[in-house]
């Protein structure tokens, strides 16, 4: 059953019914909506976190899957890895091993040590393309904007090969319009939790976003066009609670239950969750040569990344921007258990939050926790030693 299927059969595409049906296809671990596109002939790109130029597989006709593990036990997967790596690439390569998922073609990006060998472990195990995708180590380079165009071309040509037809200009052009009012219509969400919090709770915003990843950018539009107006509307009481930024969803993905935690304490105005799906901040250009405009959007119209090295985008700087632009009063700092690049921040970020007297709370998380009343009372207290001191 496909997404439009599903809300075709909502009573009125109401708001609890696009909600509830998307975290139903959120949280089944066999992809329901990854696999009805198989069997109906469509070919899949699946790409791991964090960011991934959608627009090259879509416009190929193809379905670009966002592999982002799953709370599973990585029974087959664990022994292809060593011990101390995080949960996620486990779990993600799980999902292939054991046929949950079928791909066309599977590309990572060297955003750690682990993943930068992710491609190859993968590659090892399957018979499809397995790739990849370098993205600009010196972002500052002069010449930077040229070789991701050159990269994107390599990733296209691979993507022509498995679907057997050519991606010409305007099929990006085509696909690029789509994504850029996916990306205004995210943009949307986002500026009802800066300003109305109360709205929509962190659990609820990131089930509306984190779907896009999993189901055609096509549906994913059409949802947020039913959703968007019906938030607006929202009879929902203002409660008494601190507003907070959540840094440390880049990559693996907190549970679910652990932002419904969060959300019972905190309002959460900005964060970092599946930011790859919001990476760029604009509006891509259509004119001239596509691949080169959404090289110089992931470069220069783009948000930041432990996993992105640009000296014009200082970690801590940016953190205390989405902060003081949210008009957050603290932080909430997190990483994956066993992320190198999250953990190395949080020293970072914790000197800088600090020096600028900004109340922060430092938690560590993993996609299978399902005890959470630990981390409920910390931050209940944390709220109240901010709301009432």
């Amino acid at each position: 059953m496909t997404m439009t299927e599903t809300l075709d059969q909502l009573d009125g595409k109401t708001l609890d019914g696009i909600l509830a049906t998307s975290l139903e296809l959120l949280e089944d671990n066999s992809f329901p909506s990854v696999r009805k596109w198989r069997e109906g002939g469509g070919k899949v790109i699946g790409h791991f976190q964090v960011y991934f130029p959608e627009e090259i597989a879509h416009a190929a006709g193809t379905l670009p899957f966002k592999v982002r593990g799953a709370p599973i036990d990585a029974m087959q997967a664990e022994s292809r890895f060593g011990s101390y790596l995080c949960s996620i690439l486990k779990t993600s390569l799980e999902l292939a091993l054991s046929d949950t998922v079928e791909l066309d073609m599977f590309v990572t990006h060297p955003i750690c040590d682990a993943a930068r060998n992710l491609a190859g472990v993968w590659g090892r195990n399957f018979p499809y393309p397995c790739q990849i995708l370098y993205l600009p180590q010196n972002a500052n380079s002069a010449y930077s904007a040229q070789y991701l165009r050159d990269e994107y071309d390599r990733i296209k040509t691979d993507i022509e090969n498995i679907t057997g037809t050519s991606v010409h200009e305007d099929d990006l052009r085509n696909s690029i319009h789509l994504f850029n009012r996916n990306r205004h219509l995210i943009r949307e969400l986002y500026e009802i939790k800066r300003t109305q919090p109360w709205l929509l709770p962190i659990e609820d915003a990131y089930v509306l976003m984190a779907i896009g990843g999993v189901i055609p950018r096509e549906q994913h539009n059409e949802m947020l066009e039913l959703a968007v107006p019906q938030i607006r509307q929202r009879q929902t009481k203002q409660h008494d609670k601190i507003r907070v930024v959540f840094e440390g969803g880049f990559c693996e993905q907190p549970p679910l239950d652990f932002l419904r935690v969060i959300s019972r304490s905190c309002f959460v105005v900005d964060d970092d969750l599946m930011i790859g799906l919001r990476w760029i901040t604009e509006d891509v250009p259509t004119d001239g040569d596509p691949l080169m405009n959404l090289a110089v959007a992931y470069l220069e119209s783009s948000t930041y990344s432990p996993v992105q090295h640009d000296l014009r985008k200082p970690k801590e700087k940016m953190l205390m921007q989405r902060i003081q632009g949210a008009g957050a009063e603290a932080a909430i700092v997190t990483a994956a258990k066993m992320c190198e690049p999250g953990l190395d921040e949080q020293v970072a970020y914790a000197t800088v939050l600090d020096e600028s007297g900004v109340p922060y709370f430092l938690n560590e998380f993993e996609e299978k926790m399902t005890s959470f009343d630990q981390i409920q009372i910390q931050l209940e207290t944390f709220a109240e030693n901010i709301l009432f001191f």
